[in-house]
């Protein structure tokens, strides 16, 4: 065959497969995206097989080696190099100074000032594998809708009119009820109160059609490539206006060179039920939208700044003043925004943090609180030690102004995921720990902390007791102690309260304890 020839047919060949890939995989059309460049470079790989095929003559051998593939394979090779080094020049080890800069985080500000007291008639108590289990509910009450439509599995949290809820749709169950629904649309989604838990089922006069799980042109990622071939976005969150209208809000992103640094530059709206989008710029972004940055880009982001502030080389061997994040992060709603907090804590692997950022998610505001404690995975391991026999698990602490002291709050569940007890922790002792039955409500259990929290110059009762049973455990790396008295009361005591005499405690002695209020596990402030 002519050489022409091949590379015509190899032209046609390659747009044809392109056109296909590009429908499915939909990579944006942006030279800082690296999924351009693999879509580009597939394409090329496509190219060069289709003309060395071509080139195999009638009799099924390769008289010449044609020149087509092996420029094409060059040409792929120095692309590659061009991208490593040019990311290799814009990478950490030259340009620490603009990673460090990334984020702008004021570390002046207070927590007591800026964190109010708690109100906890405004406190989103449900996490959202609680929500999930609320919004299952709902939707198994509804048997018209559970045989067609499934339960997204998003739960964002938003701030909908001075109330914290989760919103998450519904979606289509497989693509036989797209088909068989696709014509009405989706006609719903679930609201979950994060305060009080009531579940709500949204019914909409007209279906939402614009959803990643509806196919061809109405799958919401299709539709927004295809109106936005040159925009790279993240991960979409689905909330709703003022109004209750649904919407899909789906950041911009940027990059430096090819993947590095990315960051947000604005973000489109889509209109669930008629396919309407548009496009915001950072500073245009209406005040009902509160996911505008995701969790991980501003984590990224906060590492970035702890980690190169003093410069790449300090950052792998002085590593002064090098902090990251903790492992976790949740949300808490403030002045009709949400905000991610989580710890902040030194390079060096330890137990406790220097402190917590806060960060607005519609603005990237962002603050740092100077508050030295525990890490919230210690918090956690202290609460579910109070109740070890129990066998509860902890959430993921939530960060409150308790007495204008930071306080982590968590919910202890059963296997079955329902919440047993509350916990509060103090943040800079998390020796600190009362757990109250949930029953009694979470201003009872705060109560009960504010009364029987350790502390020693506060202890309420004292006796005698004599040692039924007694064992040991380490939680976190702290070493408690589990004791049983002949008259059936339980105990929790750390060895720190005695360090010299609970190593020696045996079945039948005799020890005078003082305690606090009294709670299914008793916290026993002093031995002797």
């Amino acid at each position: 065959m002519s050489k022409n020839k091949t590379v015509i047919i190899s032209t046609i060949s390659t747009l044809v497969i392109g056109v296909i890939l590009y429908y499915f995989i939909l990579p944006p059309i942006n030279l800082s995206s690296p999924g351009f460049w693999s879509f580009l470079i597939t394409l090329v790989v496509i190219f060069s097989i289709s003309s060395f095929v071509l080139s195999i003559d009638t009799r099924g051998r390769l008289t010449k080696l044609p020149k087509i593939p092996m420029y094409c394979f060059g040409g792929v090779i120095c692309l590659i190099a061009i991208i490593v080094l040019m990311n290799f020049i814009l990478s950490p080890l030259f340009q620490a100074s603009s990673y460090a800069k990334r984020i702008d985080i004021n570390e002046t500000a207070k927590f007591s000032e800026d964190i109010a007291q708690v109100n906890f008639q405004a406190l989103p108590l449900l996490d959202k594998d609680s929500s999930q289990k609320l919004g299952d509910r709902v939707m198994g009450q509804m048997p018209e809708l559970v045989s067609q439509f499934a339960v997204s599995n998003l739960y964002t949290q938003i701030n909908y009119n001075d109330k914290i809820i989760r919103v998450t749709p519904l979606e289509y169950e497989d693509w036989i009820k797209y088909f068989s629904n696709r014509k009405e649309g989706v006609k719903g989604y679930i609201s979950v109160d994060s305060v009080t838990g009531e579940s709500t089922l949204t019914k909409l006069e007209k279906g939402m059609k614009y959803l990643p799980s509806a196919m061809f042109g109405e799958d919401l990622y299709r539709h927004l490539r295809l109106k936005y071939p040159f925009d790279v976005f993240e991960e979409e969150n689905f909330e709703i206006d003022n109004e209750g209208n649904p919407y899909w809000v789906v950041p911009i992103m940027k990059y430096t060179g090819v993947g590095l640094k990315r960051d947000v530059s604005g973000v489109v709206t889509v209109n669930p039920i008629n396919g309407a989008t548009k496009k915001y710029s950072i500073k245009d972004v209406p005040t009902w939208i509160d996911h505008v940055y995701n969790a991980d880009v501003i984590i990224e982001q906060v590492d970035n700044w702890g980690q190169y502030r003093g410069g790449f080389l300090n950052s792998l061997f002085g590593q002064k003043n090098v902090v990251h994040t903790t492992t976790g992060y949740n949300y808490t709603t403030m002045n009709d925004d949400v905000y991610l907090y989580t710890g902040v804590t030194s390079a060096v692997a330890d137990e406790a943090n220097l402190g917590f950022i806060m960060s607005n998610m519609r603005t990237k505001e962002t603050k740092f609180y100077s508050v030295p404690g525990a890490q919230e995975a210690s918090a956690m391991a202290s609460a579910e030690g109070q109740v070890q026999q129990m066998k509860y698990r902890s959430t993921f602490p939530l960060l409150i102004n308790l007495n204008d002291k930071p306080t982590y709050l968590v919910s202890l569940k059963d296997n079955a995921g329902l919440v047993k007890m509350y916990g509060f922790v103090d943040v800079a002792d998390y020796q600190k720990v009362v757990v109250t039955d949930a029953a009694k409500g979470i201003e009872e259990a705060a109560k009960n902390y504010l009364g029987g929290a350790i502390s020693s110059d506060d202890i309420l009762l004292e006796k005698v007791i004599q040692v039924a049973n007694i064992d040991d455990a380490i939680i976190d790396g702290n070493s408690y102690y589990y004791i049983t008295d002949t008259a059936g009361k339980r105990y929790s005591v750390s060895l720190k309260t005695n360090k010299d005499l609970l190593p020696f405690v045996s079945d039948g002695d005799k020890l005078t304890i003082s305690y606090h209020k009294e709670q299914p596990v008793t916290l026993i402030v002093t031995i002797k």
